[in-house]
């Protein structure tokens, strides 16, 4: 018998160690290092006889498989997810606490159980009874639509062999436990064996099966990376809770595009999507205002409308402030500092407020000409066009780049009204300025 030594383990990367510790040494973890039996000789893995059905062919010897995908009836979760839910597809939802999974899974279910089919919710964080209520007020109450609160593997495994449903929704997988592993619910161990015993069971009973993620502080996917390698789809649910609007975005999907978005609103009857978004990110005055631009933006394959709102206030305190809502602070400082230097625009001795209508979060540099004539747009207190649309990265030199999918951006822009792109083709920022402010009635740059 070879001397086995006790030794603790890391989930994450494999580091050891003879004495438990909170920390991992080596990829920095909290809380995946566990018991774990080393043997001082491990055998070595022997080459094995393969069969005629495992042999290695030629990639050209093989048949394509077609993934045939079901629509859910939500046509913004239908397009994230690339036509619909695939059979046997194991799909893994995260989002902040509160944003809307719950919401939006249950009426996923209920589209599901409306056409005859089973679908079964399991809650481990709600009581069946909240999961009514919610049911009720969203209009989900269907014979076919079932309901389980439990935080037990077995007992979800049983529940799935007696129903043998089209749809299996799991929330969440950090609150499942397994009986066979020693230790907390949500710790690595327990999530990956959770994740992997429902995978399974997607897989050979070909039933799809959603999954519900926490996420941490950062917004990752809380447990160990390996749950996002075993699933199928990765998707994020966002939006800020002071707002109506939601996002969900495909990470990973390996049955179609993931750069597709979908968007929703949370209303008093749940979730509702939004098939044309384009109204949300405009201010509905219909009036011309300074201090206003609007961009065409990039959520995925789709381009939007997104008005950019600025104010420059005069001050005389030694450091003025840059207050900024919905695009980066960063960037918006390397756009002030190029109208100062490049354009001549008086800056340092002005507090500069920049925001985005609708709550919508910018990240992307083809907002930067947008910025820079809302800004210059509020100084001069001149009302640009509504017809008018700037889209281009400003360098530091001050000459404005060409973004991605420019065409794309144009040809929306010129569908929604927006007569006018200014875009690479102005050259520079002090161009674009003179260009802009020449259509509005013969009034002169702010320079």
């Amino acid at each position: 018998m070879p001397k086995t030594a006790a030794a603790y383990k890391c989930d994450e990367c494999g580091w050891t160690t003879l004495k438990w510790v909170g920390r991992c040494g080596e990829c920095q973890s909290w809380g995946t290092v566990v018991e774990a039996g080393t043997k001082a000789n491990r055998p070595r893995v022997e080459a094995a006889i393969v069969g005629e059905d495992n042999r290695a062919k030629p990639i050209t010897e093989h048949s394509a498989e077609h993934t045939r995908h079901e629509p859910t009836g939500i046509g913004e979760f239908d397009r994230v997810l690339g036509g619909g839910i695939v059979p046997g597809a194991a799909i893994l939802l995260s989002g902040e606490p509160g944003v809307g999974k719950s919401t939006l899974l249950l009426d996923v279910a209920a589209r599901v159980a409306a056409t005859g089919r089973n679908a079964l919710y399991v809650s481990a964080e709600e009581s069946v009874g909240q999961v009514r209520l919610r049911a009720q007020r969203t209009g989900a109450l269907l014979d076919s639509l079932y309901l389980a609160s439990t935080t037990d593997l077995a007992t979800v495994l049983g529940q799935v062999e007696q129903l043998r449903p089209s749809l299996l929704i799991v929330d969440s997988v950090q609150t499942i436990q397994a009986d066979n592993v020693d230790s907390l619910p949500g710790g690595p161990a327990q999530v990956r064996e959770v994740a992997s015993s429902l995978i399974r069971l997607a897989k050979s009973e070909n039933i799809p099966v959603i999954l519900v993620g926490h996420v941490t502080k950062d917004g990752q996917v809380a447990g160990p990376r390996t749950l996002e390698h075993l699933v199928d789809v990765v998707c994020h649910f966002e939006g800020d809770r002071q707002t109506a609007l939601r996002f969900v975005r495909a990470l990973k999907n390996r049955f179609g595009p993931t750069d597709e978005v979908g968007c929703f609103e949370m209303s008093g009857d749940g979730i509702q999507e939004v098939p044309d978004p384009s109204a949300l990110f405009r201010s509905g005055s219909g009036q011309e205002a300074s201090g206003t631009c609007t961009t065409i933006a990039l959520e995925g394959r789709r381009a939007l409308p997104v008005e950019i709102q600025a104010l420059v206030v005069p001050t005389t305190a030694p450091q003025p402030r840059r207050v900024v809502n919905g695009v980066d602070s960063s960037r918006v400082a390397m756009v002030l500092a190029v109208l100062e230097r490049r354009a001549g625009l008086k800056l340092s001795q002005a507090d500069v407020y920049i925001s985005t209508v609708g709550g919508i979060r910018l990240t992307e540099p083809a907002a930067d000409l947008a910025i820079a004539l809302a800004v210059a747009s509020a100084i001069k207190d001149v009302a640009l066009p509504s017809t008018l649309a700037a889209v281009g990265e400003i360098s530091l030199s001050g000459e404005i780049r060409a973004v991605t999918s420019g065409d794309q951006r144009q040809s929306e822009g010129k569908r929604l009204g927006f007569n006018t792109t200014l875009d690479r083709r102005s050259g520079s920022i002090r161009q674009a300025i003179t260009e802009a402010f020449g259509t509005t009635q013969g009034k002169k740059a702010p320079f």
